[in-house]
Protein backbone atom coordinates (compact mmCIF):
# COMPACT_ATOMS: atom_id res chain seq x y z
CA UNK A 1 0.00 0.00 0.00
CA UNK A 2 1.23 3.41 -0.96
CA UNK A 3 0.79 6.36 1.03
CA UNK A 4 0.90 9.58 -0.10
CA UNK A 5 0.53 13.44 1.79
CA UNK A 6 -0.58 15.97 -0.54
CA UNK A 7 -0.54 19.39 0.84
CA UNK A 8 -1.30 22.79 -0.31
CA UNK A 9 1.96 25.02 0.24
CA UNK A 10 5.38 24.44 -0.61
CA UNK A 11 8.38 24.48 1.78
CA UNK A 12 10.89 27.28 1.97
CA UNK A 13 13.98 26.48 -0.17
CA UNK A 14 16.65 25.06 1.37
CA UNK A 15 19.70 27.59 2.27
CA UNK A 16 22.65 28.46 0.13
CA UNK A 17 25.47 24.93 -0.01
CA UNK A 18 22.64 22.73 0.73
CA UNK A 19 21.87 24.62 4.46
CA UNK A 20 19.40 23.75 7.40
CA UNK A 21 15.97 23.28 6.72
CA UNK A 22 12.74 24.97 9.02
CA UNK A 23 12.01 22.71 12.17
CA UNK A 24 9.25 21.75 10.73
CA UNK A 25 10.21 20.04 7.49
CA UNK A 26 13.06 18.13 9.92
CA UNK A 27 10.07 17.20 11.73
CA UNK A 28 8.36 15.37 9.26
CA UNK A 29 11.63 14.45 7.45
CA UNK A 30 12.75 12.09 10.87
CA UNK A 31 9.64 10.38 11.02
CA UNK A 32 9.37 9.87 6.86
CA UNK A 33 12.25 8.00 6.96
CA UNK A 34 11.14 6.05 9.61
CA UNK A 35 8.20 5.13 7.48
CA UNK A 36 8.11 1.59 5.97
CA UNK A 37 5.15 1.85 3.56
CA UNK A 38 6.04 3.53 0.53
CA UNK A 39 5.85 6.77 1.37
CA UNK A 40 5.74 10.45 -0.22
CA UNK A 41 5.01 14.16 -0.22
CA UNK A 42 3.41 16.01 -2.87
CA UNK A 43 2.99 19.57 -2.63
CA UNK A 44 0.68 21.58 -4.79
CA UNK A 45 0.11 25.09 -4.85
CA UNK A 46 -1.71 27.81 -7.39
CA UNK A 47 0.55 30.87 -8.06
CA UNK A 48 -2.53 33.07 -9.32
CA UNK A 49 -3.79 35.41 -7.04
CA UNK A 50 -7.84 34.74 -6.59
CA UNK A 51 -10.42 35.81 -4.17
CA UNK A 52 -10.72 32.92 -1.31
CA UNK A 53 -13.25 30.97 -2.13
CA UNK A 54 -11.90 30.30 -5.72
CA UNK A 55 -8.42 29.77 -4.09
CA UNK A 56 -9.87 27.23 -2.21
CA UNK A 57 -11.80 25.23 -4.75
CA UNK A 58 -8.62 25.73 -6.77
CA UNK A 59 -6.33 24.16 -4.16
CA UNK A 60 -9.36 21.52 -3.90
CA UNK A 61 -8.66 20.05 -7.78
CA UNK A 62 -5.12 19.98 -7.24
CA UNK A 63 -4.95 18.38 -3.99
CA UNK A 64 -8.09 15.66 -5.37
CA UNK A 65 -5.40 15.96 -8.83
CA UNK A 66 -2.65 14.07 -6.64
CA UNK A 67 -4.54 11.16 -6.29
CA UNK A 68 -4.83 7.95 -7.96
CA UNK A 69 -8.26 6.14 -9.61
CA UNK A 70 -9.41 4.03 -6.66
CA UNK A 71 -7.38 5.79 -3.87
CA UNK A 72 -8.70 5.84 -0.69
CA UNK A 73 -8.90 9.89 0.05
CA UNK A 74 -8.09 10.83 3.91
CA UNK A 75 -9.09 14.45 4.68
CA UNK A 76 -7.23 16.38 7.14
CA UNK A 77 -9.54 18.48 9.04
CA UNK A 78 -9.85 19.91 12.44
CA UNK A 79 -13.82 20.09 11.97
CA UNK A 80 -13.68 16.16 11.94
CA UNK A 81 -13.84 13.87 14.85
CA UNK A 82 -10.27 12.88 16.16
CA UNK A 83 -9.54 9.39 15.70
CA UNK A 84 -6.88 7.81 18.19
CA UNK A 85 -3.74 6.59 17.42
CA UNK A 86 -4.51 2.99 17.49
CA UNK A 87 -7.93 3.42 15.49
CA UNK A 88 -5.71 5.17 12.79
CA UNK A 89 -3.86 1.83 12.93
CA UNK A 90 -6.84 -0.27 12.59
CA UNK A 91 -7.94 1.70 9.60
CA UNK A 92 -4.58 1.29 7.75
CA UNK A 93 -4.09 -2.30 8.72
CA UNK A 94 -8.09 -2.99 7.39
CA UNK A 95 -7.03 -0.91 4.03
CA UNK A 96 -3.79 -2.77 4.01
CA UNK A 97 -5.85 -5.84 4.82
CA UNK A 98 -8.47 -5.09 2.00
CA UNK A 99 -5.68 -5.23 -0.71
CA UNK A 100 -6.31 -0.68 -1.20
CA UNK A 101 -3.47 0.38 -3.56
CA UNK A 102 -2.85 3.98 -2.78
CA UNK A 103 -4.29 6.57 0.27
CA UNK A 104 -3.90 10.04 0.25
CA UNK A 105 -3.98 12.22 3.41
CA UNK A 106 -5.23 15.84 1.97
CA UNK A 107 -3.98 19.35 3.80
CA UNK A 108 -5.54 22.60 2.61
CA UNK A 109 -4.21 25.89 2.68
CA UNK A 110 -4.94 28.36 4.95
CA UNK A 111 -9.01 28.86 4.05
CA UNK A 112 -8.90 24.94 4.87
CA UNK A 113 -10.36 22.57 2.41
CA UNK A 114 -12.75 22.66 -0.49
CA UNK A 115 -16.23 21.09 0.29
CA UNK A 116 -15.49 18.12 -3.19
CA UNK A 117 -11.99 16.99 -1.33
CA UNK A 118 -14.37 16.28 1.89
CA UNK A 119 -17.21 15.10 0.11
CA UNK A 120 -14.58 12.58 -2.08
CA UNK A 121 -12.47 11.82 1.46
CA UNK A 122 -13.50 8.08 3.06
CA UNK A 123 -12.38 9.48 6.59
CA UNK A 124 -12.01 13.13 7.81
CA UNK A 125 -9.67 12.98 10.16
CA UNK A 126 -8.50 15.53 13.19
CA UNK A 127 -5.42 16.00 15.34
CA UNK A 128 -7.66 18.22 17.83
CA UNK A 129 -10.63 21.11 17.87
CA UNK A 130 -7.21 23.75 17.43
CA UNK A 131 -5.62 24.47 14.28
CA UNK A 132 -2.34 23.87 13.51
CA UNK A 133 0.33 25.46 11.04
CA UNK A 134 -0.20 23.44 7.68
CA UNK A 135 3.67 23.17 7.65
CA UNK A 136 3.56 21.57 11.50
CA UNK A 137 0.45 19.31 10.81
CA UNK A 138 2.82 17.28 7.73
CA UNK A 139 5.24 15.99 10.64
CA UNK A 140 2.39 15.41 13.03
CA UNK A 141 0.66 13.14 10.17
CA UNK A 142 4.42 11.26 9.39
CA UNK A 143 4.48 10.56 13.07
CA UNK A 144 1.09 9.13 13.36
CA UNK A 145 1.54 7.22 10.34
CA UNK A 146 5.17 5.94 11.77
CA UNK A 147 3.20 5.26 15.27
CA UNK A 148 0.15 3.28 13.21
CA UNK A 149 3.17 1.12 11.29
CA UNK A 150 4.53 0.68 14.69
CA UNK A 151 1.22 -0.60 16.60
CA UNK A 152 0.60 -2.63 13.32
CA UNK A 153 3.50 -4.39 13.66
CA UNK A 154 4.01 -4.88 17.60
CA UNK A 155 6.95 -2.67 18.00
CA UNK A 156 7.29 -0.79 21.54
CA UNK A 157 7.46 2.80 19.95
CA UNK A 158 3.52 3.31 20.96
CA UNK A 159 2.18 2.50 24.71
CA UNK A 160 -0.78 2.08 26.25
Amino acid sequence: MRLTVAAVGRWKARGKAGGKAGPERELFEHYARRITFPFELKEVEEKKRLPPAALKKREGELLLAQAPDGAVIVALDEKAKPLTSVGLAKKLGAWRDDGVKDVVFMIGGAGGLHGAVKKRAQLALSFGAVTWPHLLTRGLLAEQIYRAESILSGHPYHRE
